[in-house]
């Protein structure tokens, strides 16, 4: 059976979308209601309605109907009314759709901004709220025209009171209004905290799979129990309030030994005891859930693995039921009302009005709601009430309840007969301040409570008389403050609360309070509010009388992943501090969304936190980045060892080895999807341990992919393929089979690949690698044509919205991006060559951030532009140096509502202004990383089809050309650039890994100039300036290198000639750096004793060296260069070069015999690296490609890199490491095995050597002996569609994969 339609005023459940896809609706959709559109004021008698106060009798309320004359034409107050009001009584509970106004007739009076308040009782008021906010409403300009508002949330209610803001400049307050709605009925039920209801199952255990709970409920209590269910196999259901929150905790069952815990609990609304109408719908279906309160709708699964609740015998209403069990936690049963209860089709309070359900535990049941005595008063900024007490007591007994959000304010103050009293709140806590000015410095102040600033009611009573002070907290007599301070006190007889602006000698230390108080108690004496309302009594401004109109602003909590929300009267804020997010809202991610970005920002390989979705969902986690020279690697690490060994398992007991990785699936998933190709590699050894059962067997090994499907292929093979790869290739160790451990054979087939131990006696062992993945950054499209663009789906960004972007251009204007709605809109925009535009519209008008950069950005190099907003503020951003902010106005719409598509490139449709320019303004140039709230667009996909755009975009060298360094040529590519590092000493991404080399004794390189080989085969790649004969003359040199030993003496670098000129750098016996240059013109060599320290300390040293003509400048490590000159009389050119050496000098003709004797045996040992000279790398030209050469043993290392002259950034300042010293709380509960503390890696790297070099001879040995390959890796398809809806654990232990008998050794499984 169905569930009938909910009262109009609830939400229809069927239109709740549930948590999975997969999950039918609930309930048949709703027949369409009758309209609901009669003017409901119209036809009312004139003592319907009363105002606050009348001009005149003329200008009474009941002339105040919409397009009536009579009297003088709507009503008007009087002039000093402080808190004016018009209000109307419809007679019964309405529903009220839409309101409307106008001004008074033939007049100058009008009202052009106000609020509307409802109630049930015309006590207790309640202000129409939208957008989180207590909604003002735009009025009227004239007298005539009528202004209407349809409410976004229909309200139900008998009195309707519209409170004038705002009125005519040229008159008075004037107001004529109508109401529109229709009729409304509901059953209603008061509960008394004792009574309970009953709905008893037809059948005792109820297996339910499928639940629709819908009622509404108002109270004043803070605690109570809604509805309650429970069964004997520990499931259950309830709903309650818990300081004013509602509380809904589902269990649908956990199992004895704890592995499955069922417990969910989901916490909604908050303030709920404010005695007005709430409405709650629960649909379940299975594990999924969605959980409404009024407006606010919360979808979640429950915990555990079962999909029914298994309720025995009844579900109460109301509060815990009398099934003689104990009732656990000290629950209060529920006070209040509740109305329109549903449960799965039946109506609860309908069945209890016949009788027909268990009401007996009432004492009086009653079908009418009663309402509340209280009167409370809501204070802003700018309030106070001001309330007479008793003068000239001797005792001053005062009390009151007060909520707010904000930690400081002025509760009440009294200025005494012979002093002051101040009750003020401070840091949460009440503090009372008496200042005696009877004896000189008399005071007393005492404080109790903590964190009273929480939105909850809290009580004050406080006692002075003579030598005395007593205040107590929330009734606690156990922790009342008390004092027997001497004082006497003498009341004044006039209290200020909430505020005290007047001028006096002694203020108090808070000005004003921001939130509600009730139950005012004055000397003993119950303040009358109604008098006081009426204007008999008291003196008040800027209150609400009769309403709290306090909002909890973080509750939903905009404060995004984890940010903590905190608030005060006005307004809310956000924490991020460890969510490693960041804004007003904790909305945008600090870190890079791949490995990619951070090479792009001239990162180079390291461990980073990356967060692929930005502002997405998932959170950020660590990836280790591989940035090579072609492609940046993304590796997720898992938990398991290097090497797992396994034995003992059956096909009764089967081995399971489960893979985690350092990041959930879920953001796994989110980098595969964006990456070019995901690789995990499993190496498989065995030992009479069959893999595939080759050739006709079924396989007793397989994986599970991430979606939960089984894969019997391995690496080297593919889908359906029973083969290994031994098996493609007809290499396998016994031809009978596909597979080298499908033999059988006694001995190890062990993957040939190093750093794998081998152990004996097991039958396999499994070898596991990390995640790589090689990243897609770029994503980029080129826009031709003026016309050109790419269109998407709508944009959804109601309250918070994020786009970030690159984009390159030499156009002056054009718009990047625009998505519209009705009147609401989002645009980003180039509008001028040095100015890009932020513009949007929710509701409140159009709103425009523009940031000017200093220099043109039409300049054809790539730019990033980044924008957010959210119901806190609105952020554009450039090139992360130009920024413009602008905070959301206090009250407003808050929600951006659109239904365009969205459109790249062009604006989404042609204007006025795009007319009168002559065009569209869409946009020429390349846009790239296209990123909106966390998801990336595929321009290049969508390019693909699209006329008048193309997919990448060339030319990014010209702005991240200066990331290649040392001489690296920046190469563009198709989807970004990459650094040729060729032509220097350099390797890597960036050309700043210096290559090197291990020079042992006798060690040296030789780089023939002019030999025939190399004049033949000239290899460019190596020469920035290619010799040709007429430069074999120099009279210029440009030397660099550095170097480390401790031996001295040593030839670090030699150029000879076929003449008797050379150029030699040494170092001295000593230890002390020489340059010897012998141009001719001098009988002896011209030598630069260059330092007096010892560069032989096994230091790195840098050198750099340059000589144009008769100057040499010489720079050593971070020192300033020193300039030398050569004699007149030297020669300036360095003939005929022939030979670079490097180490050792080995040469036929003349060579410098000092150099021969003093410095070349037993040569160079140590480390040497980067050199260069003249644009040629010898050193790195050895160790990859000829002409260079070398004798000796030359092992290429880095250990003579240049020491640092530029301190790297320091961690306090760089937020994209690691050890920055920033921890954020995700993954810890996940394993990353290189975890180790240092000193068990040395003492581990020291163990590992010893056992290496055993074992090294083993695995020769073996090696030599079983020459035959049996490593298999997975590679699982990206494309990998979800086999069926088993999970990953039923897949493992399901089908049994091997149906035969074996017979000749144990059978492993492995996953």
């Amino acid at each position: 059976m169905s569930p009938p339609c909910p009262p109009l005023s609830s939400p229809c459940p069927h239109h709740l979308p549930l948590v999975s896809p997969r999950v039918l609706p609930m309930s048949p959709p709703c027949p369409p209601h009758e309209k609901c559109e009669e003017a409901l004021s119209s036809p009312l008698p004139h003592t319907a309605f009363s105002a606050s106060s009348v001009f005149n009798s003329g200008y009474a309320p009941g002339y105040a109907k919409i397009n009536r004359r009579g009297g003088a034409g709507g009503w008007s107050p009087q002039d000093s009314d402080s808190y004016p009001w018009l209000q109307v009584d419809l007679g019964s509970r309405r529903q009220v759709v839409a309101v409307a106004t106008q001004g008074r007739y033939s007049s100058s009076d009008w009202t052009t901004r106000y609020r509307l308040l409802y109630s049930d009782s015309g006590r207790n008021w309640k202000p129409y709220h939208r957008d989180g906010n207590i909604w003002a409403f735009s009025g009227n300009s004239n007298t005539e025209s009528m202004v209407r508002h349809d409410l976004a949330q229909g309200i139900v209610g008998r009195f309707l009171r519209f409170v004038p803001l705002d009125w005519s400049v040229e008159g008075r307050i004037g107001l004529r209004i109508e109401v529109y709605g229709c009729s409304y009925w509901a059953d209603v039920i008061n509960f008394d905290g004792q009574g309970v209801i009953s709905y008893r199952f037809k059948i005792k255990k109820m297996k339910i799979i499928k639940d629709v709970i819908a009622l509404k409920f108002k109270t004043s209590e803070s605690e109570g129990v809604i509805l309650h269910g429970e069964g004997q196999q520990g499931d259950y259901i309830t709903l309650e309030l818990r300081h004013a929150k509602l509380l809904l905790q589902i269990n649908l069952g956990s199992n004895q030994y704890g592995s499955i815990l069922g417990h969910t609990s989901v916490t909604s609304g908050s303030l709920l005891d404010d005695h007005h109408w709430h409405s709650v719908v629960i649909e379940r279906y299975r594990r999924n859930v969605n959980f409404s309160l009024d407006t606010h709708t919360q979808h979640f699964r429950t915990n555990g693995e079962f999909d029914h609740l298994d309720l025995d015998y009844e579900l109460s209403f109301g509060g815990m039921p009398y099934s003689g069990k104990p009732v656990g936690g000290g629950r209060k049963n529920f006070r209040g009302c509740m109305e329109s209860i549903n449960y799965n089709g039946d109506n609860i309070t309908d069945l209890a009005r016949r009788k027909k359900l268990d009401t007996s535990s009432f004492r009086n049941l009653s079908f009418s709601c009663i309402e509340t005595h209280s009167f409370p008063v809501f204070f802003n900024a700018t309030s106070f009430l001001q309330l007479p007490g008793r003068a000239n007591q001797d005792t001053v007994s005062l009390g009151f309840q007060f909520r707010t959000w904000n930690a400081n304010g002025l509760l009440l103050f009294s200025i005494l007969d012979d002093g002051t009293l101040e009750i003020t709140i401070e840091d949460g806590k009440v503090g009372v301040h008496f200042n005696m000015t009877q004896m000189k410095g008399s005071r007393i102040d005492i404080s109790s409570g903590s964190a009273l600033n929480d939105g909850q009611w809290h009580a004050v009573r406080l006692v002075a008389k003579e030598n005395s002070v007593t205040l107590m907290i929330d009734g606690d007599e156990a922790s009342a403050v008390r004092t027997t301070t001497p004082i006497t006190v003498r009341s004044g007889g006039t209290y200020h609360l909430g505020g005290y602006f007047l001028p006096s000698l002694a203020p108090p230390t808070q000005r004003s309070f921001q939130g509600c108080m009730q139950a005012i108690l004055l000397d003993d004496q119950p303040a009358d509010m109604h008098a006081v309302e009426k204007g008999i009594v008291g003196v008040f401004e800027n209150v609400s009388l009769d309403m709290c109109a306090i909002i909890d602003r973080c509750m939903p909590n905009h404060c995004e992943h984890g940010g903590r929300c905190t608030q005060t009267g006005e307004s809310f804020s956000c924490t991020c501090d460890g969510t490693g997010y960041t804004g007003a809202t904790c909305h945008t991610s600090v870190f890079e969304q791949s490995c990619e970005a951070y090479k792009h920002l001239g990162r180079s390989s390291d461990t980073y936190w990356i967060d692929p979705d930005g502002s997405g969902p998932l959170g950020p986690f660590k990836v280790n980045c591989n940035m090579t020279e072609d492609m940046v690697w993304t590796t997720v690490v898992n938990n398991l060892p290097a090497q797992t060994s396994v034995t003992g398992s059956s096909r009764e007991r089967r081995t399971v080895l489960q893979l985690n990785y350092s990041a959930s699936m879920e953001q796994i998933t989110a980098i595969t999807t964006s990456a070019e190709d995901c690789q995990q590699h499993v190496s498989y050894a065995c030992r009479m341990s069959r893999l595939l059962n080759t050739p006709d067997g079924t396989p007793y090994t397989w994986w599970v992919g991430r979606n939960s499907e089984k894969h019997f292929y391995w690496g080297g093979s593919g889908p359906g393929i029973q083969k290994c790869s031994c098996g493609i290739d007809r290499n396998c160790t016994d031809p009978k089979y596909h597979c080298n451990c499908d033999a059988d054979h006694k001995q190890w087939r062990s993957p040939d690949m190093p750093g794998v131990f081998l152990f004996a006696g097991i039958p396999f062992s499994l070898i596991f690698f990390p995640l790589r993945l090689p990243g897609n950054y770029w994503n980029a499209a080129s826009f031709t044509t003026p016309s050109s663009y790419l269109h998407f789906p709508t944009f959804q960004g109601e309250t918070s919205a994020d786009i970030s972007f690159y984009f390159k251009t030499s156009a002056s204007y054009g718009v990047f991006l625009e998505n519209l709605g009705n009147t609401d809109f989002i645009r980003l925009e180039l509008k001028s060559p040095t100015v890009v535009s932020f513009s949007f519209d929710v509701g409140n008008g159009p709103v425009e951030l523009a940031v000017h950069s200093a220099m043109p950005l039409n300049d054809d190099q790539w730019h990033r532009v980044t924008a957010e907003r959210n119901v806190k503020e609105a952020v554009l951003q450039l090139d992360l140096t130009y920024r413009e902010a602008r905070p959301a106005p206090p009250q407003g719409h808050t929600r951006l509502e659109l239904f365009s598509q969205l459109y790249v490139g062009k604006p989404a449709s042609l204007t006025c202004q795009d007319s009168a320019a002559g065009g569209q303004r869409g946009f020429l140039g390349c846009i790239r990383s296209l990123r909106m709230n966390g998801v990336t667009l595929d321009l290049e996909e969508r390019s693909k089809v699209t006329p008048g755009v193309k997919p990448g975009c060339q030319g990014h060298c010209t702005s991240y050309g200066m990331y290649c360094r040392n001489g690296g040529k920046c190469v563009e590519k198709y989807n970004g650039y990459s650094c040729d590092c060729r032509t220097t000493a350099y390797d890597g991404p960036f050309c700043t890994k210096d290559v090197g080399g291990f020079f042992e004794a006798g060690t040296l390189v030789r780089y023939n100039f002019l030999s025939e080989a190399a004049a033949a085969n000239q290899d460019s790649r190596f020469l920035a300036r290619p010799l040709t004969p007429r430069e074999v003359n120099l009279t210029r040199e440009e030397v660099a290198f550095s170097f480390s030993t401790s031996n001295a003496p040593a030839v670090l670098l030699y150029v000879s000639s076929q003449t008797q000129d050379y150029l030699a750098l040494v170092l001295r016996q000593n230890g002390t750096l020489q340059v010897r240059y012998n141009l001719g013109g001098l009988k002896e060599p011209f030598t630069i004793d260059v330092d007096q320290r010892n560069l032989a300390n096994g230091q790195p040293h840098s050198i750099n060296m340059s000589r144009s003509n008769r100057t040499v400048t010489i720079q050593l490590d971070h020192y300033p260069p020193v300039s030398y000159s050569l004699p007149e009389i030297s020669d300036t050119q360095l003939n005929l070069v022939k030979t670079l050496f490097l180490g050792k000098v080995f040469e036929t003709g003349v060579v410098d015999p000092v150099l021969i004797e003093h410095y070349n045996t037993p040569g160079f040992i140590g480390c040497l690296s980067r050199v260069e000279f003249n644009g040629i790398a010898p050193l790195k030209t050895a160790l990859r490609t000829p002409p260079a050469s070398y004798q000796g043993k030359l092992v290429e290392s880095n250990c003579g890199a240049s020491p640092l002259t530029i301190p790297p950034m320091s961690a306090a300042t760089d937020p994209w490491r690691v050890d920055s010293g920033a921890e954020f709380p995700f993954n810890e509960e996940r394993v990353i095995p290189d975890g180790v503390n240092r000193n068990s890696a040395i003492i581990g790297g020291i163990i590992a050597v010893v056992i290496f070099t055993i074992l090294c001879t083993l695995v020769f040995l073996i090696r030599y002996m079983f020459r035959h390959k049996g490593s298999y890796h997975t590679n699982e398809s990206k494309a990998a569609e979800p086999a069926s809806s088993e999970s990953a654990d039923t897949t493992i232990i399901g089908t049994d994969p091997n149906p035969e008998t074996i017979d000749e050794s144990k059978k492993e499984w492995f996953i």
